[in-house]
């Protein structure tokens, strides 16, 4: 049983459950390093099990170590409570974020009185947040890729090409390295770039005005995400002067950063400045998130999050300033969490 097991059974006594259902994809790959689609993780103290079907067991009894591959015939719910009967499973742990309420009525259904369900939620993603010394490899390849994407971008991005042009010589580019976007990209010029999460268009990109190019590599699984501004020709005075606003904002929460402190407080750093510019109601989202195997996941680094910041967290810092029709300016970067601050792991890509 490798050691992610280990932790997870760890908290079995404390969550009052015998065993864990893991239904979530990438929580399997997490727990595994086997990329699951549409199967179950069974955890025990002792064993653990992958239920799937006809269509993945191959793979699955490939791909798959220190893990009993089982293949349901009929009902993956009746094989689910075979399996946690013989492990004499007498109350199921299960997360309720990701189970429909059609899958958990069946699940319910199947299982009667013989075993209790019981929801425990963030089991998995609560260790998902500490990353391993594995997955930093990993993030900070997907890194690398992403500085050789940000500098061939830099060859790109000219007035008279559309935001879309530039977005399929972008994917060519991340794609002849096989590699793959963490999300549909964002390149937004001019008054597009006031869109927090606007779509790739077929606007003609013009001098004098900037571009923002948010986006991410998807590498072995892990993710990247960074967002950086382009400044086209001559920049207006207002351009300028709110770039420097959120470039200190963001330095001002990266130099908070450190193990122990409230994720709200990181986020309050950022706003505060913002907001003594005068410019608080323009910067309207949270100052970041996690990334990892998902593009977002724990921890958000939020107003309202009361998460601790601890040594191994992966999160993003992206203060903004969004001018309705005008223009927005948004700087996105990844910090590591360390034992004593923070490490910048995109620092090269400018």
């Amino acid at each position: 049983m490798n050691s992610k097991f280990k932790q997870l059974t760890a908290v079995f006594k404390e969550q009052g459950i015998d065993a864990f259902l893991v239904t979530k994809d990438v929580n399997i790959r997490y727990l595994t390093g086997f990329p699951a689609s549409e199967s179950w993780l069974l955890v025990c103290p002792r064993n653990v099990f992958y239920i799937t079907d006809f269509r993945y067991i191959l793979e699955a009894k490939k791909g798959l170590k220190d893990v009993a591959v089982v293949r349901y015939e009929k009902s993956i719910f009746e094989t689910t409570l075979q399996l946690s009967r013989s492990q004499k499973v007498k109350a199921l742990g299960f997360d309720e974020r990701h189970l429909s309420l059609s899958t958990f009525r069946k699940l319910k259904q199947s299982f009667g009185n013989k075993v209790k369900l019981k929801g425990a939620d963030h089991l998995v993603e609560d260790l998902r947040e500490i990353k391993t010394k594995d997955e930093i490899v990993k993030i900070r390849k997907a890194l690398a890729l992403h500085h050789q994407a940000h500098k061939f971008l830099k060859t790109v991005v000219k007035p008279g090409l559309t935001e879309r042009e530039v977005f399929r010589r972008l994917e060519r580019f991340v794609k002849d390295r096989q590699a793959g976007f963490s999300f549909d990209p964002i390149i937004a010029s001019g008054p597009n770039s006031c869109l927090p999460h606007g779509k790739v268009t077929d606007r003609k990109i013009r001098n004098n005005e900037p571009v923002l190019v948010d986006m991410g590599i998807d590498l072995d699984g892990y993710k990247s995400d960074l967002t950086r501004m382009f400044f086209l020709g001559r920049m207006a005075r207002q351009i300028h002067e709110v770039n420097e606003i959120v470039k200190v904002a963001q330095q001002k929460a990266i130099e908070k950063i450190r193990c122990g402190l409230k994720a709200c407080e990181i986020d309050q750093e950022a706003r505060n400045h913002i907001s003594r510019n005068k410019l608080g109601e323009f910067f309207g989202h949270s100052l970041g998130h996690g990334v990892g195997l998902e593009i977002h996941e724990a921890p958000s680094i939020s107003s309202k999050s009361s998460s601790l910041i601890k040594e191994n967290m992966i999160f993003t810092v992206e203060p903004a300033v969004y001018i309705p029709n005008k223009f927005g300016i948004r700087i996105e970067d990844m910090v590591l969490v360390t034992k004593s601050d923070c490490e910048v792991l995109s620092h090269v890509i400018h």
